[in-house]
Formats: C-alpha cells, sequence, structure tokens
C-alpha cells in the first residue's frame, strides 16, 4: 500500500489537476473575483506576501462565503505549483513568479480523489478541533 500523503502533497496535486481543465485562477484581483461569484471550491494563500493587507481581506472574504482556506508558507512555491514558472529541459523550474494566492473552481478528474480525501479530511479535523 502506498504511503499517506501529507497536506502540501496532496495540495499540490490537486492543484495540478485543477490546472488540467482550466480550474484553478491566479493572484488576487481575479481570486477575489471567483470568491464573490461563489464559484470558489478551495482558497490557495501564501504567507509571505508584501502586502499585509492581503491576508485578512481573503480571510474575510473566503470564510464569508463558507470556502475553506489553506495557507502554504512560500508565495514562490505557490507561483511554481500554479505554472507561473519556465520549465527548463531537466524539468526544473525557472523564472517562478511569486503569487499571493490562488483558487480553485474545478477539481478536474475524479480519479484523483485520494489528495482531495486529504485535503477534505484536513477541513473537517480542523472544524472539530475549534
Amino acid at each position: 500500500m502506498a504511503e499517506p500523503m501529507d497536506l502540501m502533497e496532496a495540495l499540490r496535486e490537486v492543484i495540478r489537476n485543477s490546472l488540467v481543465v482550466d480550474g484553478v485562477t491566479r493572484g488576487l484581483r481575479e481570486s477575489v473575483k471567483k470568491l464573490d461569484k461563489r464559484e470558489a471550491l478551495l482558497c490557495i494563500l501564501a504567507e509571505s506576501t508584501d502586502e499585509k493587507n492581503i491576508p485578512s481581506s481573503l480571510k474575510l472574504s473566503a470564510g464569508e462565503h463558507g470556502i475553506n482556506l489553506i495557507k502554504i508558507d512560500d508565495a514562490k512555491k505557490l507561483g511554481e505549483w500554479v505554472g507561473l514558472c519556465k520549465i527548463d529541459k531537466e524539468g526544473n523550474a525557472r523564472k517562478v513568479v511569486r503569487c499571493s494566492c490562488a483558487v480553485i473552481s474545478d477539481f478536474g478528474r475524479e480519479g484523483s480523489t485520494m489528495a482531495l480525501d486529504v485535503i477534505n479530511d484536513h477541513f473537517k479535523h480542523s472544524v472539530t478541533a475549534e
């Protein structure tokens, strides 16, 4: 049996599957639009943003509409995951652009339910802990 996924691995796989079906919105302005239209299923926020008011406004907007929010530590990592980079011949990411937030509006194919289950379990456990 395969070893269990941690939250960040699961998030990366969900983002990858969502990119295939064009279900990822990148950047603050477009993400807020998706949140306000209630088209978002999941919001991902980088904690290492330059603007200090971005995290509070996104948390407020996501919480207001009942959309789950996951924080990751690095904006460059999020930028790489959502495709804001060039890939060289060896498959390494180059010229990675920082991304402060991203919103998933379509999870893509249903074949990768393991990663989605890990994320859903994370929210179930965090809700019961509060």
